[in-house]
């Protein structure tokens, strides 16, 4: 599903190659079928705006939005086992999901990365692509609310994603849990999880547990053509 690529590879740290290549990836998004208009202009739109940018001030956008705090944050295991050890095993079982279906990872990147997941799912066919949406739709549903609270044109794709899922989330339900969030990305907020990180550490380095176990729910997954079709989670 080529939708499904062209998100991705917008939703990656952005790059030079993206701003070369720019007039492919619009290609790309008017070749899709599964979009619908609406949602595919929007994303055009997105496209357009963000190519516009300087790319270091595209590229220093993103970081904050994306990798200051947890809210945000691209790591959909992040939203679904926070820091339970269920992580550790979750990450093992997708990352087996992934070669099963000829995706190799490299040593930088996460197998919950959202751009890799939906990389992942446009491999698949259609029918389970959707189904591996409808898997992290709550996930999505609340990153796309947290980035509209935060003004930013990058919920663009999540709706975008969400329309791909045609799946029902409680939008009220969203709503009223992100409406007593505090932000986690201040500079005060960012120091508070620093200090508690570090006396996890050394609690846990005096009781010899450094053991990561545990189980998840597996998701379903995807890669594409050409210039899109590249290693998600690449070098900053």
């Amino acid at each position: 599903m080529i939708e499904l690529v062209v998100i991705s590879r917008l939703l990656e740290y952005p790059d030079a190659a993206l701003w070369q290549h720019q007039q492919e990836v619009f290609d790309a998004l008017a070749s899709g079928e599964n979009l619908a208009k609406a949602d595919a202009q929007h994303v055009g739109v997105f496209l357009r705006d963000l190519t516009s940018q300087e790319l270091l001030d595209a590229q220093a956008n993103y970081s904050e939005l994306f990798d200051r705090g947890r809210a945000t944050s691209l790591l959909l295991f992040e939203h679904v086992h926070g820091e339970s050890r269920d992580r550790g095993q979750a990450m093992v079982d997708l990352l087996a999901q992934y070669e099963r279906h000829g995706l190799q990872l490299d040593s930088r990147e996460l197998p919950d990365h959202l751009p890799l997941y939906l990389e992942y799912l446009a491999q698949l066919p259609f029918a389970e692509a959707i189904g591996g949406l409808q898997d992290i739709a709550p996930i999505l549903a609340l990153l796309k609310a947290r980035l509209a609270q935060r003004e930013s044109h990058y919920a663009t794709l999540f709706d975008a994603l969400l329309s791909l899922a045609n799946t029902q989330v409680d939008n009220a339900q969203v709503a009223e849990k992100i409406a007593g969030e505090a932000r986690d990305d201040t500079p005060q907020a960012l120091d508070a999880v620093w200090e508690e990180e570090q006396v996890k550490f050394f609690a846990e380095q005096g009781c010899g547990d450094s053991d990561i176990t545990a189980h998840q729910r597996r998701f379903a997954g995807a890669v594409a053509p050409q210039y899109l079709n590249i290693t998600t989670g690449g070098e900053r």
